[in-house]
């Protein structure tokens, strides 16, 4: 495994656009290095903690669901995502626009929803 990660390696690996990690790293949201040219590098350690890798451990709930998404709608601020757990089970979850925007969730990409309580929160 790389110590270190392009910016463009980085937006992928978290599921994010490039423009949205340059503007997490503007407000703090992740810490990001510069190379010798000055350019982004994100340490591993960083994706890591952005991806909550270990599932979400870090995320009080017990009911986690690894799935594939199979529609996301937009309408105004708001926006609907639909998660295949396992065929015919489905979940679908109501979110902000901006919530899917920043996960870049598409149709056909793999997801985990984690459900506390009656919220629904979904993880790329």
């Amino acid at each position: 495994m790389k110590e270190s990660y392009t910016a463009s390696e980085a937006a992928s690996a978290l599921g994010i656009s490039l423009d949205t990690l340059r503007r997490w790293d503007r407000a703090g949201r992740v810490r990001v290095d510069r190379d010798r040219n000055n350019r982004r590098v994100v340490p591993a350690s960083e994706i890591d903690r952005l991806r909550g890798d270990g599932a979400g451990a870090h995320i009080s709930a017990r009911n986690r669901f690894k799935g594939v998404v199979t529609e996301v709608q937009t309408d105004g601020l708001m926006a609907q995502v639909e998660i295949v757990v396992s065929d015919p089970v489905r979940l679908v979850a109501v979110v902000t626009r901006d919530a899917v925007e920043e996960l870049g969730l598409k149709p056909g990409m793999a997801t985990t929803a984690i459900v506390k309580s009656t919220n629904v929160i979904v993880q790329s």
